[in-house]
């Protein structure tokens, strides 16, 4: 707006006619030196600083007035000693006149202007610009460029992620615009093209000249759970975690940070890739080159505990010596506990050397070898055969584990147990705590174990039994209980207890019912199977009949001649009774006619009169064969 138009919106339409009717004021007031001639709103110029107090720093521009500025956007100069009255300084003009006729200023606009000038031709240029990342904003940050805002979106901070980019804020660093819109106060910038720029620049000079062994200098840019990425300058290299240190690191970060700087070697250089492996320990000596000479085998030593596993713990002996106590070499006594309740980590233990090998950088540690064995101990001081009383720690499927002494548990197998009773029915007769009376059965330091035993402590009656009986051999038994499945019976004068299975109760089957028994009868048993190691006997009446059947029908006839098993039975029973009465003495003639003379069924004939009903297998075959003939003729 002119000075002219200013003018005229002071006055009314009617008072500004009447006072110049007729007179063109525009070209007059144009034509007139107002002061203002060579300047413009929007425009930078150069001012002297004419008085500074509490609100207001006033400038004078060589306009008609002088401006007045906010004194903060001076104070950084203020404090800093830079500005005093005579100072020039930059203003941006904002309006030549306001309503009061005042002319406005400002210093920061000014700075931002000569801010964003820079930029532009930065911008044209493609040349990296200064700036400070300061807050993080979603989808990235946000820079400032020396009073210009800017936007640095995440995927541009850097070549590759990083989790860390708090070492990356309030520093100064070279950045890139991607964009820029002045009008709309639009910045997006890059910090990664400036670092792939810089990089494809050292790139070359460097792998040109990089090699095995060499030994460079960078800073941490990136660490990570297997290890740390350096900047060698261009170059990033790996450095290995188990590179970092001779001894043991769970973590690269328990070492290293971010922005260190260290020396590292190049271990490893491909040229296809450009891929390069890094080291630290290597620029020392390697303790291992030693360890044969300073722990030799059977030397005793003490170290710290620095990793516990399932397998064992890891003891460091020194520096980046460490050897391995496995679990089984941890206590004498102690089995199948894990190593994290004999041991706990950074506790000092005493060790003594197995196995020392350089080569394979292996150290195979001991716990209980510096302790005296306390199996051998106990052989020495006890023999095969002495009783002990212990108490029952634990009682399992097979057996029992009785305490002998503070260490030292020995075992009672279920077997050993009772000589009458069976494992399963021996071991419900004992508790955890029972003290107990037991017999030493074996002693074997090597393999530590202690072998007890409680039927030991008595004679072996059973054994003795079974060692009377013989198979097929023919016993006399008594029921002692009768069962659905079979019976109970108790042979050798009650020594023994045996099972008459169902099946084996008669040859019938029909005659195969336990009903036809009762607690405290007698019957013969043939002895099928003798067990001796599990102490059992296999009877059968089945086996017992069969054998006598068998045995008549050899002595007496077949029935294949025709003869029934009645006839053949009672011929076994006719020369049984003549047998025993040639053994008796003779007797009185006169007697013996008596006798004869009373009429008596032979057993001969009375064994064909029971055995009428049934006929003979083989005389039936004959009959059915017999009209089949006739029709043949």
């Amino acid at each position: 707006m002119t000075t002219y138009e200013n003018l005229k919106d002071t006055l009314t339409t009617d008072a500004f006619e009447k006072e110049f009717q007729g007179e063109n004021f525009e070209e007059i007031f144009e034509g007139c030196d107002t002061g203002l001639q060579g300047f413009s709103e929007g425009q930078v110029v150069k001012g002297t600083v004419v008085s500074i107090n509490d609100e207001y720093v006033v400038i004078d521009t060589g306009l008609k007035s002088e401006g007045r500025v906010s004194r903060h956007e001076f104070e950084s100069l203020i404090r800093d000693g830079n500005l005093e009255i005579g100072s020039l300084v930059d203003v941006f003009i904002e309006r030549l006149e306001d309503r009061n006729g005042e002319l406005i200023l400002s210093h920061e606009k000014a700075r931002l202007e000569s801010v964003w000038d820079n930029l532009e031709k930065s911008t044209e240029a493609k040349e990296p610009v200064m700036g400070v990342m300061f807050t993080r904003v979603k989808g990235g940050f946000t820079v400032d460029l020396g009073g210009a805002v800017a936007f640095l979106p995440g995927s541009q901070v850097d070549i590759r992620p990083i989790k860390d980019v708090i070492a990356l804020m309030n520093i100064p660093q070279p950045f890139l615009i991607l964009k820029m819109d002045r009008i709309r106060e639009n910045i997006i910038v890059s910090r990664r093209a400036v670092l792939e720029e810089s990089r494809a620049e050292t790139k070359t000079e460097l792998v040109s000249s990089m090699e095995e062994g060499r030994v460079l200098e960078g800073v941490v840019k990136n660490i990570t759970d297997y290890g740390a990425f350096v900047d060698l300058g261009g170059v990033d290299g790996l450095l290995h975690v188990t590179d970092i240190s001779w001894r043991r690191i769970n973590h690269p970060g328990d070492v290293l940070k971010v922005g260190d700087i260290i020396n590292v070697k190049v271990t490893k250089f491909n040229k296809e890739t450009s891929r390069i492996s890094l080291g630290m320990k290597q620029l020392e000596e390697d303790p291992w080159k030693k360890v044969e000479n300073t722990y030799e085998k059977g030397s005793i030593h003490k170290g710290i505990v620095t990793n516990i596993t399932d397998y064992g713990a890891f003891v460091e002996l020194s520096s980046g010596i460490e050897g391995l106590v496995h679990v089984s070499e941890m206590s004498w006594t102690k089995k199948n506990v894990h190593p994290g309740k004999i041991v706990a980590t950074s506790q000092e233990v005493e060790v003594k050397v197995l196995e020392s090998d350089g080569e394979k950088r292996r150290l195979s540690l001991g716990m209980k070898q510096v302790y005296e064995n306390p199996w051998e101990s106990f052989s020495k001081l006890n023999s095969v055969g002495t009783k002990l009383e212990g108490e029952i720690r634990n009682i399992t499927e097979f057996g029992m584990f009785v305490a002998l002494n503070e260490d030292i548990d020995g075992m009672i197998h279920i077997s050993d147990l009772s000589w009458e009773k069976t494992g399963e029915e021996s071991i419900k007769e004992y508790k955890p705590g029972q003290l107990i009376t037991v017999k030493i059965l074996d002693i074997d330091p090597e393999k530590e174990r202690i072998s007890l035993g409680v039927k030991q402590l008595t004679s072996d009656t059973v054994g003795e039994s079974i060692g009377q009986l013989k198979k097929d051999q023919i016993v006399t038994c008594t029921i002692s209980k009768v069962q659905e499945n079979g019976l109970e019976v108790k042979l050798l004068e009650g020594k023994m207890t045996s099972f008459i299975r169902r099946s084996d109760l008669a040859r019938e089957r029909s005659e195969q019912r336990t009903d036809r028994f009762a607690v405290g009868e007698k019957v013969d048993a043939l002895v099928t199977a003798i067990d001796k190691k599990d102490r059992r006997v296999s009877l059968s009446i089945k086996g017992r009949e069969i054998k006598e059947e068998k045995k008549a029908m050899e002595e007496y006839g077949s029935s294949d001649s025709g003869a029934s098993l009645g006839d053949i039975l009672g011929a076994a029973l006719e020369k049984a009774k003549e047998d025993s009465e040639e053994a008796k003495p003779k007797e009185n003639p006169t007697a013996k006619a008596k006798k004869e003379a009373k009429p008596k069924e032979k057993p001969a004939a009375k064994a064909k009169k029971e055995a009428k009903p049934k006929e003979n297998p083989t005389a039936k075959v004959k009959k059915e064969a017999k009209p089949k003939e006739k029709k043949k003729d």
